[in-house]
């Protein structure tokens, strides 16, 4: 009796918990609309708005799984290359296919040098993908800062995960990247958007 009591209040937490997250969750989405549609007004705000729920998204789904899902990383591409088709044309889409392909590129090489070196994976696939999206969406100047705030945003969690959570960061700690390297990517969006429509 005393067990089943145990269960039924650990099952309604559990319950609790995961309505409360899903309710965060549907927050941070409206929110992430309605800003995207303030900086940026037509069919930018609306990709945009793709963009902030995709990435939110990945971040979720990297948070609890340490997956990036291809179908999220394919959606956000093919939202960046039609927000570059509708501004440049061919010539937008194609030089944001070399953005991606560069910091991709980047990404797959610190991988495997990091692999090389430590004899174990350091940056997963997703992330390399990630990059590839990253840099799909992002100019040229802002791509070192995309990288810059989401290993600083790394950083500082886990930080903060050790000095007031009391949890041990050690060296072979996991970090879901995409946690911060997707929220990261619409932050940075969402400031050049800014900027182009003041």
């Amino acid at each position: 009796m005393i067990f089943a009591g145990a269960m039924e209040r650990i099952a309604a937490d559990t319950r609790g918990r995961t309505l409360s997250r899903y309710c965060g969750l549907a927050f941070t989405a409206i929110a992430a609309i309605a800003v995207s549609v303030w900086a940026a007004p037509g069919p930018a705000g609306i990709l945009g708005t793709g963009l902030g729920i995709v990435m939110l998204a990945i971040a979720f789904v990297d948070a609890r799984h340490f997956i990036i899902p291809n179908a999220l990383t394919f959606a956000a591409l093919v939202l960046a290359l039609t927000d570059a088709a509708l501004r440049q044309g061919w010539e937008g889409v194609l030089i944001a296919l070399l953005r991606g392909a560069v910091l991709a590129s980047i990404f797959l090489a610190a991988r495997i040098v990091y692999r090389w070196l430590r004899q174990r994976e350091g940056i997963g696939l997703g992330d390399v993908k990630l990059a590839g999206v990253a840099g799909a969406w992002l100019t040229w100047t802002m791509l070192p800062i995309v990288v810059e705030v989401a290993a600083l945003a790394a950083l500082a969690a886990y930080a903060l995960r050790w000095l007031v959570g009391g949890r041990t960061v050690q060296r072979l700690t996991r970090v879901p990247f995409g946690l911060f390297f997707a929220p990261a990517i619409w932050l940075c969006w969402l400031l050049e958007a800014k900027l182009a429509f003041p």
